[in-house]
């Protein structure tokens, strides 16, 4: 995914501890940031309101990281 990793390195978070946070292996974790595995709608959602950005930042659509909320 796009700014995945970039999100959870400004925030010193491991792939670890973002996977136990979410309910998802480390190792799917590094497949998201690889672009080996893509994420559905929920799991994007779910990157999104962990990091408090809107699903077109994480997908590198913009560059406002702003909700509209």
């Amino acid at each position: 995914m796009f700014r995945l990793k970039e999100l959870r390195d400004q925030r010193h978070i491991s792939q670890v501890f973002l996977g136990l946070e979410l309910g998802m292996s480390q190792n799917t974790i590094s497949r998201y940031e690889t672009g080996a595995r893509e994420a559905d709608y929920e799991t994007l959602i779910s990157f999104a309101d962990y990091f408090n950005v809107s699903v077109d930042y994480l997908l590198g659509r913009t560059d406002n990281p702003e909700t509209n909320r």
